[in-house]
């Protein structure tokens, strides 16, 4: 037995969500006391593979060709899947990011797995039960499920475990699974990324903004903000759809959701889609002028005001904090 993470990233490079996972798998793997093997698919510097084992990575299996340069989410799940079979791997470990979410279901089907998506804490594993407690009902609250197959497969919601460094190097080895032309049906024929700004779904803290910001001329305030905070900047539905900011930037139920340790809304009233996309934020600060608007009741801080008033107090006085820092 052993445990099997999949280290995901972006442009042949980690984010703290991959360290965030190889982690937990650790401790997963600790729980069991077991090994744990990281598998690594794409273009990635040997160096930057062997830094896993700062995180608890054992071995590293290196698996790169010209087929899986970018990300095919039924070929990536048959690597992953092959590799834990060739490890001898019952528990498999991915991020509940955008590509996890369609990887781990896959993954399940493969191994015939019980799948646990949306992991917020380590499996609670006393006794013969196998137990994983998750994000339920679009991130509104959570649920406790049991895995009962001989194989599992838990992906984990980033933000919500932190990054532990046991100073250890992996050792990487190359490892080369055979694919099947079926796996390549449906191809990603390009990605587009903003490199210039912090990822949303990577993001320990987001500002985001709603129609109460009055316009896209006024966006200026919340993105200085969101500079000064190392923020990534968000939006409502009505704003995407009005046009104001790009639907990359929508969180809520049909949107991007997301787990940040803070999330600062600002002229935001709380609709019901918006709160279930960033219902698992740690900490969440409400700043609107209408002091009955929904989202006063889930907040951790709040400020009654005009947003367009607010925000240069607000930035004022984070400026002033980094200043005399």
């Amino acid at each position: 037995m052993s445990v099997l993470v999949y280290a995901e990233n972006a442009a042949g490079k980690f984010k703290k969500s991959t360290f965030e996972v190889v982690s937990y798998a650790k401790a997963v793997a600790d729980q069991n006391n077991t090994n744990l093997i990281a598998i690594s698919i794409g273009d990635v510097a040997a160096d930057d593979l062997a830094v896993l084992g700062k995180y608890g990575a054992e071995k590293v299996l290196n698996v790169s060709n010209d087929k899986l340069k970018n990300f095919v989410n039924q070929a990536y799940a048959s690597v992953i899947a092959e590799a834990a079979k060739a490890q001898g791997a019952d528990v498999i470990v991915l991020s509940n990011s955008f590509s996890g979410r369609g990887l781990a279901p896959r993954v399940g089907v493969k191994l015939q797995a019980g799948v646990a998506d949306g992991a917020v804490s380590l499996p609670d594993q006393n006794g013969e039960k196998f137990t994983v407690k998750k994000t339920a009902f679009s991130g509104k609250a959570f649920a406790t499920v049991e895995l009962t197959s001989a194989n599992k497969v838990i992906a984990l919601t980033p933000n919500s475990f932190k990054v532990v460094e046991s100073g250890n190097t992996a050792q990487v080895e190359d490892f080369s699974v055979e694919t099947k032309e079926s796996d390549f049906k449906a191809m990603l024929k390009d990605i587009v990324q903003s490199t210039d700004k912090v990822s949303l779904p990577d993001a320990e803290i987001v500002v985001s903004g709603g129609r109460g910001l009055k316009g896209p001329e006024n966006w200026g305030l919340l993105e200085e903000l969101a500079g000064l905070l190392g923020a990534a900047t968000a939006c409502s539905k009505p704003v995407s759809d009005a046009g104001w900011r790009p639907h990359s930037e929508h969180v809520g139920q049909t949107g991007i959701a997301v787990s940040p340790n803070l999330y600062i809304a600002v002229g935001i009233s709380g609709a019901i889609q918006h709160l279930a996309g960033i219902s698992s934020s740690k900490v969440i600060v409400v700043i609107n002028k209408d002091a009955d608007a929904p989202f006063f009741k889930v907040a951790d801080y709040g400020i009654v005001g005009d947003a367009l008033e607010v925000l240069p107090k607000l930035i004022a006085a984070v400026k002033e904090y980094k200043a005399s820092a």
